[in-house]
């Protein structure tokens, strides 16, 4: 006989701290500033400053993709690209459209005592800027973004989750991961932490179960309820 799947309360019942996702779950970081139009930004930054811009950089759409390349193949470029990135992730971050439910995921974690994380692989101070603008700061505990400079550490590479886990002093089984993306799977794969995936686009939610999500939502809202 086959075990009947989780449901979120279950899930979500012996969980103690929420690592959390940025894009996606909390807010549409790019949704005022168009991630063409940053990524097409960071590509012409370094064309002003006489840099050599790696091959097939001029057609990648997604800035953190870009970001990647550029590393990749020009080590020497990635602190400047990531810095030059991170200022444009920042002023995204003051006109992106918040995710209503990610705010009551918060909200819903605090009435509950549970603490929270925000682990992304977008810039620290990019984070903050938009919970300090939404005035959200004093909800969470920790903000993880990507190391300045290190395109390695972002997911699917668990290092930013074993950081927040770490700092809160919390183990893999008292905690859960949400987020949005494929990669989000895997890296809470890799740090032994559960997985709920967020599936705000059609076609996601068969992607996130496929890759091992522990169960999928298509409304932070449900895991808000589910929370409290």
């Amino acid at each position: 006989m086959t075990a009947a799947a989780p449901s979120l309360a279950d899930v979500l019942r012996p969980v103690k701290h929420v690592l959390l996702d940025f894009d996606g779950p909390v807010c549409s970081v790019f949704a005022g500033l168009p991630a063409p139009d940053v990524a097409r930004r960071l590509h012409r930054g370094l064309l002003a400053s006489s840099e050599q811009a790696p091959a097939g950089s001029e057609t990648e759409t997604d800035p953190l993709a870009l970001f990647r390349l550029i590393s990749d193949a020009r080590p020497d470029l990635a602190v400047a690209a990531d810095d030059a990135l991170a200022r444009l992730e920042t002023e995204a971050a003051l006109i992106g459209r918040p995710n209503p439910g990610g705010e009551s995921v918060l909200r819903a974690c605090a009435a509950s005592g549970r603490s929270v994380s925000v682990v992304s692989n977008n810039a620290g101070a990019a984070i903050r800027t938009y919970l300090a603008r939404h005035g959200l700061t004093d909800y969470v505990n920790g903000v993880f973004g990507r190391a300045p400079g290190d395109p390695s550490s972002m997911k699917p590479n668990p290092r930013l989750l074993l950081e927040a886990m770490h700092a809160a002093g919390a183990r893999p089984e008292e905690c859960i991961f949400i987020g949005d993306a494929v990669r989000d799977v895997e890296a809470g794969h890799a740090a032994k932490v559960a997985t709920i995936g967020y599936a705000n686009k059609p076609g996601k939610d068969a992607r996130l179960a496929a890759a091992g999500a522990v169960i999928v939502v298509d409304s932070m809202h449900l895991i808000a309820n589910a929370l409290t």
